[in-house]
């Protein structure tokens, strides 16, 4: 790929690992031994354990080299070659993170100067001061009956986000609300919103990013209250629906504590590739999104600019990886570009396959309910997710891939990975049907 070159050695994996058996106990430990040796963890101890990679080359829109395929997410961003090995993937994954920053959201903050928490009468409550300014965060949090540790949802809103509320309390799930308000609004006013009191010079933040700041420093109240509430801090989902669904997205994608995350019909922006939706007409595409969500110079990219960005949402998703993801759609809505949301889950997927643990990601993109409603008919995914990746039920099947397009070449955006060849062929007819 000329232009635009992706170096960088990976570190083996084995420190983040053993920082997380330090900190969090079994369940960062792998899944199980197999013949290829240890699986990649559930889970991690640290919001980014890639912090400290330095930059990938972040070049300005007209050094950027037209890609219009999907670019390959094992490639390095200095173009010197490409890995698919579990070794290199925090690295690469680093690189990912600050394009995605960089060109679409703005960078997240860090940890604030301080932070207190404290639980009262069912209100978590975080403190946050940066140079003399504070934020307070309050959340909702229903425990289950018992003594715990609870495995634990947060929901974007309410304690299960849009999520069936009983196949949260059945499984005796705590539940935390997310009030994002607190944070920055839904249409923000830049500069005007909560978290500018805190950090007054990112005003070209857009929400995405604020947001998963303060999702993060949920999780950090969470950290500090140890077992004063009793909240199984390895067994963390997070989920949301539309809106929310891309918030749940970058959430689990920017903080390697979350195990689970569930993204409901996250649409444009969230788990729909940018490239593919501007080939489909009437739906969310990069130009068409809100413009409060991101950084107002990420709208440079719209339309035939789309494919000079240096990545795409299949590579957010893939930020989730090795973790555990599963993206909801729903056909019956246009403006989610679902067909794009399903190429770009075929393309993501090819990760999780990559490191051996496929399991971990799956889709199901179904008609015939209302939106952010889970329809009976993938009422018995979720719950499977539920059970494999909170309760530790690894009989439960995971293997998801339900969609209507089998008619769709979905690997003709990707056929060039490898290569070094970024081509997009013509689509041809025919494809893999749908999986149940």
């Amino acid at each position: 790929m000329s232009g635009m070159k992706r170096h960088r050695a990976g570190r083996s994996w084995s420190a983040g690992l053993l920082l997380s058996l330090l900190v969090l106990g079994p369940a960062a430990v792998p899944g199980r031994a197999d013949e290829a040796g240890p699986r990649p963890p559930l889970v991690y101890a640290s919001e980014h354990g890639g912090a400290d990679h330095p930059d990938p080359p972040l070049p300005d829109l007209d050094e950027l080299p037209l890609v219009p395929p999907l670019p390959d997410p094992f490639e390095w961003s200095d173009g010197s070659g490409r890995s698919t090995d579990f070794a290199d993937w925090p690295r690469r994954r680093a690189e990912i993170h600050r394009e995605i920053e960089h060109y679409e959201i703005g960078r997240k903050p860090g940890p604030p100067d301080e932070l207190r928490a404290k639980f009262d009468d069912g209100v978590l409550e975080v403190s946050i001061e940066v140079g003399g300014e504070s934020l307070v965060l309050r959340s909702k949090v229903a425990l289950p009956e018992g003594d715990g540790p609870f495995p634990a949802l947060i929901g974007i809103g309410s304690g299960t986000g849009s999520l069936p509320p009983e196949l949260i309390v059945e499984r005796r799930i705590a539940r935390i609300a997310f009030d994002f308000q607190q944070v920055m609004s839904h249409t923000q006013k830049r500069g005007r919103e909560p978290i500018n009191r805190l950090y007054p010079e990112l005003e070209h933040i857009g929400a995405y990013s604020a947001w998963s700041w303060g999702i993060s420093r949920l999780i950090d109240g969470l950290e500090q209250l140890g077992d004063e509430l009793p909240v199984d801090r390895s067994r963390l989902a997070l989920s949301g629906c539309s809106f929310a669904g891309k918030m749940a997205l970058f959430g689990g994608a920017f903080d390697e504590r979350i195990a689970l995350t569930i993204a409901q019909e996250p649409g444009g922006g969230g788990a729909a590739a940018w490239r593919v939706s501007e080939t489909l007409g009437e739906v969310e595409t990069l130009g068409r999104t809100s413009r409060a969500w991101f950084r107002e110079s990420m709208f440079r990219f719209a339309g035939g600019n789309v494919a000079r960005l240096p990545h795409d949402h299949h590579e957010l998703m893939a930020m989730v990886a090795p973790r555990a993801l599963l993206v909801l759609g729903n056909t019956d809505y246009q403006w989610l570009a679902e067909e794009s949301g399903y190429v770009s889950c075929r393309a993501a997927a090819r990760v999780w396959q990559a490191f051996g643990v496929p399991e971990r990601f799956g889709f199901s993109i179904v008609g015939g309910h209302p939106h952010c409603q889970v329809p009976e008919s993938q009422r018995a995914e979720v719950a499977a997710f539920l059970d494999r990746f909170l309760l530790g039920d690894e009989s439960a099947d995971t293997r998801v891939a339900r969609h209507p397009f089998g008619e769709v070449d979905h690997e003709r955006w990707t056929r060039w990975w490898g290569s070094g060849k970024p081509v997009l062929p013509e689509p041809s007819g025919g494809g893999p049907g749908p999986a149940e």
